[in-house]
């Protein structure tokens, strides 16, 4: 993920005029920088020339496509049946307390972000969540807030160090 590069040598690749690319596109510069930048929106737009609100258009219609940074840490709250049965909804509202986010939102820090979904095929283990495709399973609200502080830690600690170089 990058942030500052000049991203030219992703408009170099497709042709000017072409809103065939527009996915492609999207997909390339979210890959660059971990998101969809509004600037980057309307650089795409100028190149494919359709206007802003198109690409707009595709890019929501698309739930690939994100227009905020991910935090270092991606939580994904599972919300199966067996989690929900299991007290996933208790899960996910200690992780939303603690972290001061909702669902889909990012910490100011972008040290996290909470995402839900449907399934993550860990049943056996409910309720369940990955922290960056690790898996943590058989949570109680009490074990969440623990290995939470210890990502809490981790985080500040990569803070610190990138501050320190």
């Amino acid at each position: 993920m990058q942030t500052q590069e000049s991203t030219q040598h992703i408009y170099a690749k497709y042709p000017k005029g072409q809103a065939s690319c527009l996915i492609d596109m999207l997909q390339e510069v979210q890959e660059h920088f971990g998101y969809l930048p509004d600037i980057e929106m309307q650089k795409v737009a100028r190149h494919v020339e359709i206007p802003v609100s198109r690409v707009y258009g595709v890019a929501t219609f698309y739930n690939q496509f994100r227009f905020q940074p991910l935090g270092k840490y991606v939580v994904k709250v599972c919300r199966g049946t067996a989690c929900h049965v299991k007290g996933s909804l208790d899960i996910l509202r200690t992780l939303e307390n603690e972290l001061g986010i909702k669902a889909g939102q990012t910490t100011k820090d972008l040290a996290f972000t909470i995402e839900t979904v449907a399934c993550i095929g860990a049943c056996s283990i409910a309720p369940v969540i990955a922290v960056n495709e690790e898996f943590h399973g058989g949570l109680t609200t009490k074990s969440l807030v623990k290995l939470l502080s210890m990502y809490k830690k981790k985080a500040n600690a990569a803070e610190v160090e990138h501050e320190l170089v």
